[in-house]
C-alpha cells in the first residue's frame, strides 16, 4: 500500500504531466519507474484496497448516528478514444449525456470527519443499436441502483457504524429504500421526485389508491408512512 499512497500524493501535488518517470524521478530514483508501471498495469485497485487503507481513520471516528453519502460523478473526457469505461453517460447538471468516466462514491461522515469508504467505477461493455435514434450505444451489465446495494452490504460486513443513507433522487428506488430499512436495518433521506405516487396508509395500498407527491405540499402527512409505502414512479 506504500507505493499506492506515494502514487495517489503525486497525483495530488503534480501540476503538469502525470507519468511513472516523473514519480521516480520526484522520489530521487529510489524506486524505479519500471517498478511504478508494473504495479499500475498489476493491479485492479477498487473499493477493497480503499478500505485497507481508510479503516483505521474509520474507526478512531466512526459513530452510531454515522451516515454514508451515495453520489456519483462524471470526469469529462471529451477527447478520449470510447471504450467501456470512457464513455457517454447522462449529467444531470447539465441534463445533457457526456462522454468520460462515471464513479459513484459512497463517503462516510462522523460529526465534522468525511471519509470515502467506496467507490463504483461504472463500466458499459455491451453495444446495442437504439431503435428510435438508429444509433450504437452502450449499457452495463448492472444498474447503479444494485452496485450501491452491493456497496452498502459490503459497509455492513465492514461493521460500519452509521445510522442513515443520504443519496439524490437517482438512488430513490423503492428497493433501495425496502433494501435499507428492513434488510439493513438503517434509515434514510433521499430526494424524491414530486411526479413519484405513492400510497398514505395501508388501506390505500389495499385500495390500490395513489397519490402524487406533488399533490401532498399542503398536506400533513406521515414521511415514514410514505417511504414505506412509495409504490411505483410514474
Amino acid at each position: 500500500m506504500k507505493l499506492l499512497e506515494l502514487y495517489s500524493d503525486y497525483i495530488i501535488s503534480s501540476f503538469g504531466q502525470i507519468t511513472a518517470t516523473g514519480l521516480s524521478k520526484a522520489l530521487g530514483g529510489s524506486i524505479s519507474h519500471d517498478k511504478i508501471t508494473r504495479f499500475l498495469a498489476d493491479k485492479d485497485l477498487g473499493s477493497k484496497q480503499l478500505w485497507k487503507l481508510v479503516k483505521s481513520v474509520v474507526r478512531e471516528h466512526e459513530k452510531q448516528d454515522g451516515v454514508i453519502i451515495v453520489d456519483d460523478t462524471i470526469e469529462k473526457k471529451p477527447h478520449t478514444t470510447e471504450s467501456e469505461l470512457i464513455c457517454w453517460h447522462h449529467d444531470h447538471q447539465s441534463n445533457r449525456s457526456v462522454k468520460g468516466v462515471n464513479i459513484i462514491n459512497y463517503v462516510y461522515s462522523a460529526g465534522e470527519v468525511s471519509i470515502p469508504v467506496g467507490f463504483d467505477v461504472i463500466k458499459k461493455p455491451m453495444k446495442f443499436c437504439e431503435v428510435k435514434s438508429k444509433k450504437e450505444k452502450r449499457r452495463s451489465t448492472i444498474t447503479k441502483n444494485e452496485l450501491t446495494r452491493n456497496q452498502l452490504k459490503i459497509c455492513q460486513r465492514n461493521q460500519l457504524k452509521y445510522k442513515y443513507v443520504l443519496t439524490d433522487s437517482w438512488f430513490s428506488s423503492k428497493e433501495n429504500m425496502t433494501f435499507i430499512r428492513d434488510d439493513l436495518d438503517r434509515h434514510f433521506i433521499m430526494a424524491i421526485k414530486s411526479n413519484r405516487t405513492v400510497v398514505l396508509s395501508e388501506e390505500d395500498k389495499r385500495q390500490g389508491r395513489f397519490t402524487r407527491i406533488d399533490s401532498l405540499r399542503a398536506t400533513r402527512f406521515s414521511l415514514t408512512t410514505i417511504c414505506r409505502n412509495i409504490e411505483s414512479i410514474i
